[in-house]
């Protein structure tokens, strides 16, 4: 009897081990994983200059916090947004609030602001003309080609006295709100990455500023500049911006408390000679 209930005793432990051997169930972890352990990659995209610039010094401060910045350059200012409402992108740093609005109307993305960077005046540049005041009747202008950036730069214009505008146009016109155009002036639309390459073709361009620095501008060089003391530098601030849910991801609010930080205020205030301009 007792050879029986030693037998029996044997082939229940060994069961008991085999079973413990087995699969884990689907999603079970190891007990080498931490399943709610934070996320330390924060992938940005960027416009190449002043923005994927920033980021670098950013980076740095966020490395000593564990965290490892991917900065992904993009050219244009709509692939950055769509990458970032896939999810291909943590986040993007390119864009102010009005164009983010305009972009999340017309495209139906959910795309939100998580903090205010830095400022860029929008500056008039000489190309064929250099000077405001030998601006001859029939010159030709190039401004940017998208909606909010183009209703900044005719905002400029008029702030010249060279054009005026529609009362109710304000960050909505278009060149189809100009009233009264005393030199004819031709408006001519193109994309904002063109226009420092347009220069030599037309009489003057109004650029935007992480374009007019790329291309080799100064902004203390230009016929006119955007009071970076006025609206304009609360309404066009540039902003780090996520998909709508991760506002509060401790990723980002390390990215943000990094792009705020002393270090890259200090970087930018001696970097860009006043074309960058920081809101905080």
């Amino acid at each position: 009897m007792k050879k029986t209930f030693a037998i029996l005793l044997a082939l229940t432990l060994s069961l008991s081990i085999l079973g413990g051997c087995g699969a884990a169930p689907a999603g079970t972890p190891s007990p080498t994983e931490t399943p709610d352990a934070e996320d330390k990659t924060i992938t940005v995209g960027a416009s190449v200059t002043p923005h994927a610039e920033i980021l670098a010094v950013a980076a740095e401060l966020l490395e000593d916090q564990g965290y490892t910045l991917n900065i992904v350059e993009f050219n244009d200012y709509v692939l950055p947004n769509t990458a970032t409402e896939s999810g291909e992108l943590d986040a993007n740093f390119f864009q102010h609030q009005p164009y983010l609005t305009n972009f999340n109307d017309e495209n139906g993305t959910h795309l939100v602001s998580v903090a205010a960077i830095h400022y860029e005046p929008f500056g008039i540049y000489a190309g064929k003309t250099t000077d405001l005041s030998q601006l001859a009747d029939g010159a030709t202008i190039a401004i940017p080609n998208d909606g909010t950036n183009e209703a900044r730069a005719l905002l400029l214009l008029e702030a010249q006295g060279l054009i005026t505008l529609a009362d109710d146009a304000s960050f909505t016109a278009t060149k189809l709100d100009i009233q009264d155009n005393p030199k004819n002036l031709v408006i001519e639309e193109l994309e904002a990455a063109q226009l420092v390459r347009a220069l030599p073709d037309v009489d003057l361009a109004v650029i935007n500023g992480n374009y007019a620095i790329g291309g080799g501008l100064r902004v203390s060089e230009a016929l006119a500049v955007e009071d970076a003391s006025g609206v304009s530098a609360q309404t066009y601030g540039n902003i780090l911006v996520v998909k709508e849910g991760n506002e509060n991801l401790p990723k980002i609010q390390a990215l943000a408390a990094a792009l705020q930080s002393d270090q890259v205020r200090e970087f930018i205030e001696s970097t860009y000679d006043g074309a960058v301009v920081p809101l905080f």
